[in-house]
């Protein structure tokens, strides 16, 4: 007997990508539990599994940054509660990130991708249901996107919660909107202007050049540092909440289109988002 759920959650992280480096992600994810029958004719309350499964994931990947531990070109290091993360980009440019250990997930991969990180986290699963329960399933499943869409990474120093940790991210939709009328090729533009972008808050910048930026600060959690290589760094002068970029882009674009009404539909992974005029 199988008992499954639906899009039961999803994840918002970043992780490094062998090739395009530092890459915003969001997955919905799906389960099924194989099991027995208990005296109340069920495999397990679904209450108890959403609770249970969206519990460890919020823990274990989301807003974290996953790092592939057989990644090439890869050192991690711990210390007193710590993870610092060094790392090269093909071309030779450097990733450093300096973060509280929650806030860095190591999985046993070479690469991160939707099938290799679902039986990482399926295999400690199980250990969460009753013995009933003899196997689990878990999918994460990519929004279906029809149009224009980029991953990006941030961290907001002023957030409660985890969003606080430095490099955490998104794949998100984008809707460009000039006087009621839907703008598509604007949205590629922006789209491929954002293309695995970090979207750094000018505050946060501690050193810049042509070839780097680094970003550092204190929240709650501990301190985070970040460096990144200048090309894929977006900068804006406010905390980089949805709220915020929608404001940015519809401003930005605003100034483009001086005559028009500007409306920015911008999405924070899925289903989720801020709508912004100008």
């Amino acid at each position: 007997m199988k008992l499954f759920v639906d899009n039961l959650t999803h994840v918002d992280f970043s992780y490094l990508h062998p090739e395009r480096g530092l890459l915003g992600e969001s997955w919905a994810v799906n389960l099924v539990l194989d099991g027995s029958l208990d005296e109340q004719g069920m495999i397990c309350d679904f209450g108890v599994v959403k609770r249970r499964v969206k519990q460890w994931l919020d823990e274990r990947v989301d807003h974290c940054l996953v790092v592939p531990a057989e990644m090439n070109n890869l050192s991690i290091q711990h210390a007193e509660g710590v993870t610092t993360v060094e790392w090269h980009y093909p071309g030779g440019e450097r990733f450093f990130c300096r973060a509280p250990q929650q806030a860095i997930a190591e999985v046993p991969l070479a690469a991160v991708d939707e099938l290799g990180l679902a039986q990482w986290c399926k295999d400690q699963l199980l250990a969460l249901f009753p013995d009933q329960v003899r196997g689990v399933e878990l999918a994460f499943i990519p929004e279906s996107i029809e149009g224009h869409f980029y991953h990006y990474s941030h961290g907001l120093q002023q957030h409660d919660g985890n969003c606080q940790r430095i490099a955490h991210g998104h794949r998100s939709r984008i809707e460009i909107y000039r006087n009621g009328q839907r703008d598509e090729v604007l949205e590629g533009v922006w789209a491929e202007r954002f293309r695995d972008i970090y979207i750094g808050t000018r505050s946060h910048l501690q050193a810049e050049s042509a070839e780097i930026h680094q970003y550092a600060y204190s929240a709650p959690q501990g301190a985070f540092e970040l460096s990144l290589p200048a090309r894929c760094c977006y900068l804006i002068d406010s905390e980089s909440t949805v709220e915020q970029i929608a404001m940015h882009l519809a401003v930005e674009i605003k100034q483009e289109h001086p005559h028009e009404q500007v409306t920015v539909r911008a999405f924070e992974g899925i289903g989720k988002g801020a709508i912004a005029t100008a």
